[in-house]
């Protein structure tokens, strides 16, 4: 069963970073968008960042504009998030998950597939 695999995550002081990042044994990049998404306890998951496959375009969701960046390596089969200046808000299990509809971002998902099992982020005061 493919699905993606997420690291990076842990414990992190408000203002800190960290790199999350997601890998996806057996599943080739190119042809998908990739998306980040997180979901805080008692909150809906939402969409955080997207990595194109066709152009490297991304999209970055409001509340993380000018503090995440999203970026990926075909060659590795691997996402990248980059979370700067982090926030208590930011307090989430991050996941990814292929857009099986586009390979290249844009608003609003496809359908998303091969979710992996998350990584935890919890910001401290």
């Amino acid at each position: 069963q493919v699905q993606f695999v997420e690291s990076g995550g842990g414990l992190v002081h408000s203002g800190g970073s960290l790199r999350l990042s997601c890998v996806a044994p057996g599943l080739f990049l190119d042809y998908y968008a990739v998306g980040w998404f997180r979901q805080a306890p008692g909150k809906e998951r939402e969409g955080v960042a997207c990595s194109s496959a066709s152009d490297g375009s991304t999209v970055l969701a409001d509340s993380v504009k000018g503090r995440f960046t999203v970026s990926r390596d075909n060659a590795k089969n691997t996402v990248y998030l980059q979370m700067n200046s982090v926030e208590r808000e930011d307090t989430a299990v991050y996941y990814c998950a292929a857009d099986l509809e586009r390979r290249r971002c844009s608003t609003g998902w496809g359908t998303l597939s091969y979710w992996g099992q998350g990584t935890q982020v919890t910001v401290s005061p």
